[in-house]
């Protein structure tokens, strides 16, 4: 690429304009407002971003990928380090039941917290707001059915707590375990 002339904008790459507006944005950037301010379509926009977190490997920041918007993030690996130069306390640990509820909500979403208490078996309700109060969840709708209940889902500060660039790097769901033995016999036989 080599030195640039200050207003001569054209020569930067499109994953250099991406990055720009990533940087300077304080919320995750949904793909289509990226497509209307750089005047290309949204498969372009992928192919720039594709592009972008290429060049980031090995670097100090990540994109990361949530609910069709993108932002700019420190590297997860570098958390400690960031976390001591701007004099944060230590990432919030979760209790046993918070992760329970929080997993249901990662791999169920949007789900709503009858369909959470089901899965748990008892009332998610003090750990949904709990989850809520940290910013790990929110609020994402409502379902149409009677009572019309809340929907949850987690947030890009879900995925920045678990250090992931995006919902589809999650561990897939092991198969329940046989707690039958003959019957997994009679399977085999």
């Amino acid at each position: 690429m080599g030195e640039s002339q200050p207003n001569s904008n054209e020569e930067l790459s499109l994953a250099a304009k991406i990055e720009a507006m990533l940087f300077v944005s304080a919320e995750p950037v949904p793909v289509q407002q990226l497509s209307q301010a750089l005047d290309v379509t949204a498969s372009v926009v992928e192919r720039g971003l594709k592009e972008l977190e290429d060049s980031l490997q090995g670097r100090g920041l990540r994109l990361q990928r949530n609910a069709g918007r993108v932002q700019l993030t420190t590297a997860p690996e570098l958390a400690g380090l960031v976390e001591t130069f701007l004099g944060l306390e230590a990432v919030t640990h979760l209790s046993r039941a918070a992760l329970e509820t929080l997993a249901i909500i990662a791999y169920q979403q949007p789900v709503t917290r009858p369909q959470v208490d089901s899965i748990r078996g008892v009332n998610s309700d003090g750990m949904l707001k709990s989850l809520l109060s940290k910013g790990l969840i929110l609020e994402s709708g409502r379902t149409d059915g009677p009572g019309r209940p809340i929907l949850y889902s987690t947030t890009p500060e879900f995925l920045q707590h678990f250090g992931l660039n995006s919902l589809m790097e999650l561990p897939p769901l092991a198969a329940p375990a046989e707690s039958d033995p003959e019957q997994t016999e009679l399977l085999k036989g």
